[in-house]
């Protein structure tokens, strides 16, 4: 005959029971939120280190440039140099700035928008031309553009527009942009999501977000990525970036590295490659200005991580790869500019990777918003201020 079980004992039981169900459920529960947490890959983080002092000796080229973005050396060792309200001047080599150039494209000055990089045609020796990157006006909003025109005596003549990011959307935000030449004589231009847009970047049928690469008057290559698939635009290269302003070629390579802006913490160094995806907005290292989280986390798969990141952020501007003598042991390093908080960083590379970063000229307080090399082998940087200003940089014990 069997026995009933008291009401306490059969309640204690089931209690026992749900308790072990709900603790194995909180278990697979806990395992399965983390499991990506345990395959994903962690790109290296920037140590952060702390600027150093004696290093470098640093003059004072040029001064008066109202928020001076891009540089590019002439051959005969002036410089064009364009201003973000709208400006190309010519700076002599002793400094002396020239009125401003006329047959410019009208910018859209505002925000971070206006004139952006400048570069030389690679056979400037021949046709002269010159291009610009800049914020453009149009329906809808604007949109980076990008112009050339044959630099004469007193400006640009027959400047024309050749390429224009699609769509033009509001704001005045994530511009990009800097224009990189490669061997083959294509370009490419590094672009922004235009901030309150950072879903387009995984949108193929836009530019926004992505690096394009174009023929000199602004056609496609055939050799696209993604030429002949429906739906995306046949000039981009790579997609899912946020804020590119840093670029450039690997000189033995010939391989496109390039730094973006992150959010809060999460720049990135990059080699995009062609057809692939970068992440953004869906995976990143940083966190939104609010501090909420990014998308899905740091990775997800068919999504490229970053070859280094930097949290805090070190808001990149403008890098080079050095290839000079002057700098004793720098041949082949990445220098970056830095906006915040106002560096010149240095990358050492080796076997396409970080081996290690130092940072000087922090104690000038100044925003660099572009890095290049001269000819003779000293780098010049612009300070992005109203009272902006060109600095040559050299080893401390050659001032």
């Amino acid at each position: 005959m069997s026995q009933k079980k008291s009401p306490v004992l059969f309640i204690t039981g089931c209690l026992t029971k749900l308790g072990l169900k709900l603790t194995y459920l909180v278990l697979v529960a806990c395992l399965i939120a983390c499991a990506p947490l345990m395959v994903e890959a962690q790109a290296p983080r920037s140590p952060t280190p702390e600027s150093l002092k004696g290093v470098l000796g640093v003059e004072t080229v040029a001064k008066g440039l109202e928020h001076p973005w891009g540089l590019a050396f002439l051959p005969d060792g002036r410089m064009l140099v364009t201003e973000r309200p709208g400006r190309l001047r010519v700076v002599e080599r002793d400094g002396r700035i020239s009125e401003p150039l006329a047959g410019v494209p009208r910018v859209y000055a505002s925000g971070q928008g206006g004139f952006l990089d400048v570069a030389l045609s690679p056979a400037f020796d021949k046709d002269r031309l010159v291009y610009l990157s800049f914020a453009e006006s149009g329906e809808g909003g604007a949109g980076t553009a990008v112009a050339r025109g044959r630099l004469a005596e007193r400006g640009l003549e027959n400047t024309r527009v050749i390429w224009r990011q699609q769509p033009k959307v509001s704001g005045s935000n994530h511009w990009g942009s800097r224009i990189v030449f490669r061997a083959d004589g294509t370009l490419f231009v590094t672009l922004g999501d235009r901030f309150s847009y950072s879903e387009k970047a995984q949108d193929l049928s836009t530019t926004l977000g992505k690096i394009v690469r174009i023929n000199p008057d602004g056609s496609t290559p055939r050799d696209n990525p993604f030429g002949g698939r429906a739906g995306a635009r046949p000039e981009t290269w790579s997609y899912g970036h946020r804020n590119v302003q840093a670029a450039a070629l690997h000189p033995e390579t010939g391989q496109l590295w390039t730094v973006e802006h992150g959010a809060r913490g999460g720049d990135e160094l990059n080699h995009p490659q062609a057809g692939k995806n970068y992440g953004w907005p869906v995976i990143s290292y940083g966190r939104h200005y609010s501090l909420l989280p990014i998308g899905e986390g740091t990775a997800k798969e068919g999504m490229e991580q970053p070859v280094y990141y930097w949290d805090p952020v070190i808001a990149p501007s403008g890098m080079v790869f050095y290839t000079g003598d002057l700098f004793a042991g720098w041949k082949g390093n990445l220098l970056i500019g830095s906006l915040t908080p106002g560096l010149l960083v240095r990358l050492v590379m080796k076997d396409g990777k970080v081996a290690q970063e130092e940072r000087y000229l922090g104690e000038l307080g100044e925003r660099i918003r572009d890095v290049r090399q001269a000819p003779d082998g000293s780098l010049y940087l612009l300070t992005d201020a109203r009272n902006g200003r060109i600095l040559r940089t050299t080893p401390a014990a050659n001032r």
